[in-house]
């Protein structure tokens, strides 16, 4: 089950704390927070970086952007061990009352990966075509991540340049006007402004953003390689002990030794 991912809001809430604690520390009795705001150089990167996305992506794309932004602020807790708990136990239900009495204890099973792997199983397919069908819908599933990460990225890598035109503008626009010099500030701050903005848009948001969709995506490749492997060995009929060694390989350091530990305690209090 997903749930809010409080890390990504936070980070970029601290992130935007810093620079105005930076901006207050440094323009006390010289400067306020508004002298940070330019109109001018917000049109240049924001509406630039729209246009760019605009013309590199297709209406399809764009589409699933709400939905990308949306997963970066959500997270998906997986208990592994209770994962190769779960193949435990449908190993050891398929060797005592066969493939075919798996399918009534679907009900319990809440991933659809699983569920269909399962029904694979059952329905006789031969391990390797079920693996070879299982993987690819992991491959079309990181596909479909990567496409919609993508604009992520392209916006993490169009929102400096966009800010670097803003900065040409502003310092054509203040060597045009060298005589006057009431209008060397503002075309200055709107050169040093749009650098600014889109620098902080790029690795603040976009980017840390797409990094997080992209790490993401690999646990959830690492878990359904789990699930392929643990479906393929019910299916084999394995032994649910050497199922659970097999499978066991896939836990981190640290859950394997707490695991150890767990079971030397058992033993010591038998």
């Amino acid at each position: 089950m997903k749930k809010i991912d409080l890390l990504t809001p936070v980070g970029i809430f601290i992130g935007l704390t810093a620079v105005f604690a930076a901006i207050y520390s440094n323009a006390a009795g010289a400067g306020e927070l508004t002298d940070f705001i330019q109109v001018a150089s917000l049109l240049i990167v924001l509406g630039g970086l729209s246009s760019a996305i605009l013309i590199n992506f297709s209406l399809a794309d764009l589409k699933m952007l709400p939905k990308v932004i949306k997963e970066a602020f959500q997270t998906k807790e997986q208990d592994l061990q209770e994962l190769i708990d779960t193949f435990v136990d449908l190993s050891a239900k398929a060797r005592r009352e066969g493939l075919l009495a798996l399918e009534a204890g679907l009900e319990n099973v809440e991933d659809p990966f699983i569920e269909k792997g399962v029904l694979l199983a059952v329905d006789g397919i031969e391990p390797d075509i079920i693996k070879d069908i299982m993987m690819a819908e992991v491959i079309a599933m990181e596909e479909r991540h990567r496409k919609g990460r993508i604009i992520l990225e392209k916006a993490g890598e169009y929102a400096p340049a966009w800010g670097m035109i803003g900065t040409l503008v502003g310092l054509v626009l203040m060597l045009q006007n060298l005589n006057d010099p009431s209008t060397l500030g503002p075309n200055m701050a709107i050169a040093l402004l749009t650098t600014l903005y889109g620098t902080l848009l790029a690795n603040l948001v976009f980017n840390p953003m797409a990094n997080k969709l992209a790490l993401s995506t690999e646990e959830e490749v690492f878990v359904k390689q789990i699930v392929v492997e643990g479906v393929i060995g019910v299916q084999s009929g394995q032994n649910p002990k050497i199922l659970q060694e097999k499978l066991s390989a896939f836990l981190p350091n640290h859950i394997k030794q707490r695991e150890e530990e767990g079971e030397e305690e058992k033993d010591t209090n038998e």
